[in-house]
């Protein structure tokens, strides 16, 4: 079974800072993408980042560009995202997911999705 369990969620004051942890099982890093999303109430799915495990290529979106840092440990199969200078805005459940489709930050082309970890960024 693929899972991917993202955790590390909580509540912050603006401008601290959250490590997300998203383990994976049932399948290896080899050729895939790996993605954090985020969802807000009454909002759609939007991505916050991507990296690849194949050539390490990483993409974030301009609302958290410089604030959050992608990145993968191998060696426990799990991809984190570190999130400093947190807004409120940031407020969301957040979400990991994989994907074969190199490049990809469509949310068609990820999965499979888990419960989320809620975070709360209050100012």
């Amino acid at each position: 079974e693929v899972q991917l369990q993202a955790s590390g969620g909580g509540s912050v004051q603006a401008g601290g800072s959250l490590r997300l942890s998203c383990a994976a099982s049932g399948f290896t890093f080899d050729d895939v993408g790996l993605g954090w999303f985020r969802q807000a109430p009454g909002k759609e799915r939007e991505p916050v980042s991507y990296i690849s495990s194949y050539d390490g290529r990483i993409l974030y979106a301009e609302s958290i560009k410089g604030r959050f840092t992608i990145y993968i440990d191998n060696a426990k199969n799990t991809v984190y995202l570190q999130m400093n200078s947190l807004k409120p805005e940031d407020t969301a459940i957040y979400y990991c997911a994989k994907t074969t489709q190199y490049g990809s930050t469509r949310d068609l082309d990820f999965g499979p999705w888990g419960q989320g970890t809620q975070v709360t960024v209050s100012s």
